[in-house]
Formats: structure tokens, C-alpha cells, sequence
């Protein structure tokens, strides 16, 4: 058999395993990543694998850049990838995908006991953000003036003299209004009381 029919008959195998399996995961039908580990275990890892075009007569070609394990120091990551490598060479000249993502399962413990969680930028972004608040409390307190539409800036001017205030019994016409319109109730109730 040649190389790819070797692939394709790898791939159908593959497909047909891990249905349904929320860990795996074809980025191409010869590239494949495989979560070891649950989504909120902090020693889980990510690994991809894609096969070269003579796969699985020379190795594939296996990485942990995926942003899944930045949190993963590059020591830790190198001794998983050395471990690998030795599966690969015992495996090498037959299919041997299922057999890494297996074997990476397998000895998940024993790779990630070194393991220690690197805190990236973000954490240091995080902590820069918490630290901001307690440094400039004073800018956030001062008190905030009303905003005024124009139209109401407009109609306040319209009001107000060159000094600012209001003018003298600017109020009135309301109260002038108020009684008018209580002197004709009274003459109303009047004008019936006395039909």
C-alpha cells in the first residue's frame, strides 16, 4: 500500500473513533488536535499532529503552539514533545495518530508533573487593571455637572438676564394665569348656584 492510501484508511478510522468525541478535533484531513485533559483542568494540554506527505513511513509532525497550552512553560512542553518523539520511533512505518493521542492520555500525570502554570501578559494586564483603581479613586469622585440639551441652554438664556439671573416676578404670569382661571370657576359655580 502507498502512503496515502495508507492516510486515507487512517483517516476514515480516525473519524469513525472519535464521532462525537468533543476532544478531537480535523483541522484538515491531515491535520488533527486532540485535547488531553478536561476544558477547566489547568493540567490539561493540547496536541497537533499532521502527517507529511510520506506518512507513516517517516514521522509526523507534532506541536503544542496551540494558544490552548500558553499557560504551559516551554520546558514542560519540550518533555512532552521528547516523549513523543520516542512513541513515533517505535511506531514509525504504521498508523500511529490514534496510538500518540492514547498514549499522551495515558501518561497525561507523569507529563504534567512538573507542570506549573506560567501567568502570561494577560495576567500581568490583570493585575495592572486591578492595581489602577485604587491609584486614581480621586479622578472618578468628582461630582458630575448636568448636561443640557441646546435648546434647553437656549431657553435658559431666554429666561435669564446678562448676569445670570432670572428677572423680577419672572413667575408671575403662571400665578396670574392660576388666578384667572380660578376667578372663572368662582363665577361659573356662581352664575349656576344662581339659575
Amino acid at each position: 500500500m502507498g502512503a496515502n492510501e495508507d492516510q486515507e484508511m487512517e483517516l476514515e478510522a480516525l473519524r469513525s473513533i472519535y464521532e462525537g468525541d468533543e476532544s478531537f478535533r480535523e483541522l484538515s484531513p491531515v491535520s488533527f488536535q486532540y485535547r488531553i485533559g478536561e476544558n477547566g483542568d489547568p493540567k490539561a494540554f493540547l496536541i497537533e499532529i499532521s502527517w507529511t506527505e510520506t506518512y507513516p513511513q517517516t514521522p509526523p509532525i507534532i506541536s503544542m503552539n496551540a494558544f490552548f497550552n500558553n499557560t504551559i512553560s516551554s520546558d514542560v512542553k519540550q518533555s512532552i514533545l521528547a516523549k513523543l518523539q520516542e512513541a513515533v520511533e517505535v511506531h514509525l512505518g504504521t498508523a500511529m495518530t490514534y496510538t500518540l493521542f492514547e498514549y499522551a492520555k495515558d501518561h497525561k500525570d507523569q507529563f504534567m508533573e512538573n507542570h506549573h502554570p506560567v501567568h502570561s501578559a494577560t495576567s500581568i494586564s490583570n493585575i495592572i487593571s486591578v492595581e489602577t483603581p485604587s491609584t486614581a479613586p480621586s479622578s472618578k469622585k468628582k461630582d458630575k455637572k448636568e448636561q443640557l440639551s441646546k435648546a434647553q441652554k437656549r431657553k435658559l438664556a431666554d429666561k435669564t438676564d446678562h448676569k445670570g439671573e432670572l428677572p423680577r416676578g419672572w413667575n408671575w404670569v403662571d400665578v396670574v394665569k392660576v388666578c384667572n382661571v380660578c376667578s372663572c370657576l368662582q363665577k361659573m359655580v356662581t352664575v349656576t348656584a344662581v339659575d
